[in-house]
């Protein structure tokens, strides 16, 4: 970038420098630092790649509350900039749970850090949580917010724990857990994979237990260790299904509906499947911590196409864990060990 801006270069201050050309001096700076970030262009990535029609593109990675529009004071970013010292409080360290609520908003669980981050993208605010009332959370692996409740499931304490904003307990669920990993909201429910008793636990949103299904094994709504947990527009829920290499659909209710997908290293198969979620057409994307992709099925369990690869571009992936997508397509994954959210979008046709 040095030669771009050579010929702009003030000259060297003298010593005895007033103060209001040093104010001039700082401010000419923080332009400059503007400008090279606004005149820097990154090529497109899309899936699948030319000549063929896009139907997924990168949009951004996000990893600290800067990379969605939080900013410090300005003199606190010309500091930063010229020190190249930040601030990684907030960054993340191994984001693993992801949920959207009715708002777009993103809450992120980070098992490292021992977190709960709710990253509100309207107002532009990041908010976490390390521990709610007298209790610091250990291992939190999901987590979703229904009106003003935020629901968290530790794997650790082997509790949800439901809080408010300012994280003030409002109760705990414990009854009939033993160790929750997935989360999801089914209008007034709250649906819960509980992985050591392979299977997933109805409570309402007061923490009172509706119904359960699933026991181990491998016939057709038999677990072995589920793991996430969604659901879709027409209330179908989907389970991870983690150690059996499937993914399996049922009703409203718990009932039966099919599964897909298998152990194996062809396309549509399975060596760790993870997070599962579904577009607005229907398609259901299933993350592969293992094969480091994305895999997108449609409606009959066919493979339509993939995405990912290891590495640390964009794109690429490091044990991704969890997915999300919000009313507007755009699609969230959890890259745990490289420590960010990739965001992408879906392309549909009109």
């Amino acid at each position: 970038m040095k030669s771009k801006f050579k010929n702009y270069l003030p000259a060297t201050p003298s010593p005895g420098l007033r103060a209001g050309n040093v104010f001039a001096f700082l401010a000419y700076w923080l332009g400059v630092a503007l400008l090279t970030n606004a005149t820097e262009t990154k090529p497109v990535t899309v899936w699948p790649p030319p000549p063929a029609e896009p139907r997924i593109v990168f949009v951004r990675e996000i990893s600290e509350p800067p990379d969605i529009g939080v900013r410090p004071p300005a003199l606190m970013r010309f500091a930063n900039w010229i020190t190249g010292v930040t601030s990684s409080r907030q960054k993340m360290d191994r984001p693993f749970g992801l949920a959207v609520d009715d708002a777009e908003n993103l809450l992120v669980t980070d098992t490292a850090a021992g977190t709960v981050a709710y990253l509100d993208l309207t107002h532009k605010k990041w908010q976490s949580w390390s521990a709610v009332g007298d209790i610091r959370l250990l291992s939190p692996v999901a987590a979703v917010h229904a009106g003003k409740t935020f629901f968290v499931a530790d794997s650790a304490i082997g509790k949800v724990i439901a809080f408010d904003k300012n994280g003030k307990v409002q109760f705990a669920i414990t009854n009939g857990l033993e160790r929750p990993t997935g989360l999801a909201l089914l209008g007034d429910r709250l649906v819960i994979a509980d992985s050591q008793r392979h299977q997933i636990v109805v409570c309402d949103l007061h923490g009172k237990m509706i119904s359960k299904f699933g026991q181990r094994g491998r016939g057709p709504g038999e677990f072995n260790f589920p793991t996430h947990v969604s659901v879709d527009r027409q209330r179908r829920i989907y389970v991870t299904d983690s150690l059996n290499c499937r993914i399996q659909i049922f009703d409203a209710d718990g009932h039966f509906l099919r599964t897909f997908g298998s152990a194996g290293d062809g396309p549509g198969r399975f060596s760790r499947p993870k997070g599962v979620a579904v577009d607005g057409d229907g398609h259901i994307y299933v993350v592969d911590g293992v094969f480091n992709n994305v895999q997108i099925f449609d409606e009959q369990n066919r493979l339509l196409l993939d995405f990912g690869e290891p590495g640390a571009a964009a794109g690429q992936f490091c044990l991704p864990n969890a997915i999300v997508i919000n009313s507007k397509n755009e699609i969230f994954v959890a890259d745990a060990f490289n420590h960010r959210l990739q965001e992408f979008r879906y392309l549909s046709k009109p």
